[in-house]
């Protein structure tokens, strides 16, 4: 994620430079999404705990027409 953020910089700069104004706007979109995640991730606990991806189990599919 942090090599997305830092070609997106990249990205912006250069668009910047070229004049490619609607470019640096939807890039920028993208980087602050990026930041949001980056945030995201570094605000989870670092305890090796299990994430629960919130995935489908059996259970949940007990009763369920194939």
């Amino acid at each position: 994620m942090e090599e997305i953020r830092d070609n997106l910089v990249a990205r912006i700069a250069e668009a910047e430079r070229e004049g490619w104004l609607g470019e640096v706007e939807g890039l920028r979109v993208s980087l602050a999404g990026a930041e949001d995640k980056l945030a995201e991730i570094n605000r989870r606990p670092r305890n090796g705990a299990a994430v629960d991806l919130g995935l489908p189990t059996l259970r949940d599919q007990q009763g369920e027409a194939p």
